[in-house]
């Protein structure tokens, strides 16, 4: 069976410094057999649910902030697999989980599912272990809170970089094919045809 991409939206409000609600895009990738499922945020069960029984690969994290990982520990046992995070982000992991593991994501690895393959690209910036997962048959892309319809994601800690993130868009991602869909880790999904066309926009605004 060929493989399919689903949205679910859940929302949490945990974070004072945020907005009062944050709402997450969880992707799940796979068939009705299997899938992998990329930011299980805020619900676990409402993400379980969505999984509908049937197994799960791979739970994959774009980054290791509060509100793409704060459900992933609950969600994981109940499916029966790790969470898996690039080790940059293991501080903002033990902020969240404090010694609960994670299994360590690497530049490159890939993961398959219902006959298509997600392969891990490392594009920091929001965070230093920001990761996004190309789906080349798929055509789509995964970019959790490093590119968003309308230009990069926040770079405001101290732990964040604008200028590695318009380094990782414009060498890890806008190398993607233009009709490549964008699934982004809040809001609407865009295309890198779009987001490449605003490149020199993003750098003159300063974002």
């Amino acid at each position: 069976m060929t493989a399919r991409i689903e949205l679910l939206r859940t929302a949490g409000n945990a974070d004072p410094a945020g907005p009062p609600v944050h709402e997450n895009n969880v992707w799940l990738v796979g068939d009705d057999t299997q899938v992998v499922v990329i930011d299980p945020a805020h619900d676990a069960e409402a993400v379980a649910a969505a999984v509908a029984g049937r197994r799960v690969s791979a739970v994959l994290l774009t980054h290791g902030h509060w509100d793409h990982v704060r459900a992933a520990v609950d969600f994981c046992r109940s499916v029966g697999q790790e969470p898996r995070l690039h080790p940059a982000d293991a501080f903002l992991w033990r902020a969240e989980h404090g010694g609960t593991p994670f299994v360590p994501l690497t530049d490159g690895e890939t993961f398959e599912v219902a006959g298509t393959v997600l392969e891990a690209r490392h594009t920091p910036g929001h965070t230093p272990g920001s990761t996004s997962f190309v789906a080349a048959d798929l055509g789509a892309v995964f970019s959790g809170d490093t590119l968003f319809q309308g230009g990069p994601g926040a770079t405001r800690w101290e732990y964040s970089s604008f200028d590695g993130i318009i380094a990782s868009i414009t060498d890890r991602l806008l190398t993607l094919p233009a009709d490549t869909a964008v699934h982004t880790g809040h809001g609407p999904s865009t295309s890198i045809g779009r987001e490449a066309g605003d490149l020199a926009a993003w750098v003159a605004r300063g974002w």
